[in-house]
């Protein structure tokens, strides 16, 4: 499988402080991959670098064969969507505004949507089910519905790679499990690189293609099945009194 994006010994973290050293990650077309480990260990800072939010500390980063470094800014914003955690501070706007403007780094200064853009846009609504509430403000929406009008936003981009920073946080256990299945339908059907950041370690175990595990400034990377039976899920995730199943990937 050939790499859509790659780093080779990245190093990421906040002015001198390193956090991760010695990054090795590959991201291929029509791959779901989840960064899991826990909190503090540097997923957040490893997914910002990766997104040209963070400057990286040292090593390279390559889209294809490109250098990042090399890449201006809307070059970036039309390869890699990216969709942060957090509530957006969306105003007034309805669905289909704020999924619209995901079309922003392709339709120049003044933002004049084209009738291909209308359609991208409208594809991107009915792949991630939010076509019937297009016209309702985003500020009436479930946690649920704004996280699917967030990917939605991303969707419509048009972008070879999407990197998620906690999609299914502050979800509940359906809604979580909905979003994965988008996301796996997104990177599957459409063959898009998809790389997200999450808690949920049952359901990344079920529906990701490879885990990407950060524990003690390391990075581990293996299919689902290879991340229990190595037992480097059991060294990260055990602490005194808890155990890792490794038949429901849950701690005991």
């Amino acid at each position: 499988m050939s790499h859509l994006f790659h780093t080779k010994d990245l190093a990421v973290g906040h002015g001198r402080r390193t956090v991760l050293d010695g990054v090795d990650l590959q991201l291929s077309p029509g791959e779901l991959v989840a960064l899991i480990g826990v909190n503090g260990s540097g997923k957040s800072t490893l997914l910002r670098t990766l997104a040209g939010a963070l400057k990286p500390l040292g090593g390279k980063l390559w889209y294809g064969d490109r250098p990042m470094q090399d890449m201006s800014a809307m070059e970036r914003a039309r390869h890699i969507a990216v969709v942060f955690t957090g509530t957006p501070r969306t105003g007034l706007l309805d669905v289909r505004t704020l999924v619209s403007l995901g079309r922003q780094p392709w339709t120049g200064h003044l933002g004049r949507l084209s009738e291909t853009d209308r359609h991208v846009v409208e594809e991107a609504m009915e792949r991630t089910g939010i076509t019937g509430f297009a016209s309702r403000s985003v500020d009436a929406l479930s946690d649920g519905e704004r996280q699917k009008v967030m990917i939605g936003r991303a969707l419509a981009q048009a972008t070879p790679l999407l990197l998620l920073d906690e999609p299914t946080a502050f979800l509940d256990l359906v809604n979580r499990v909905l979003v994965l299945r988008l996301l796996q339908d997104i990177a599957h059907q459409m063959g898009k690189a998809v790389l997200l950041s999450t808690h949920d370690l049952r359901t990344a175990l079920d529906l990701a293609d490879r885990i990407v595990l950060v524990h003690q400034g390391e990075v581990w990377s293996g299919t689902p099945v290879s991340a229990v039976s190595s037992g480097v899920l059991a060294a990260a995730f055990q602490r005194d009194g808890l155990v890792l199943d490794p038949v429901t990937g849950t701690l005991r």
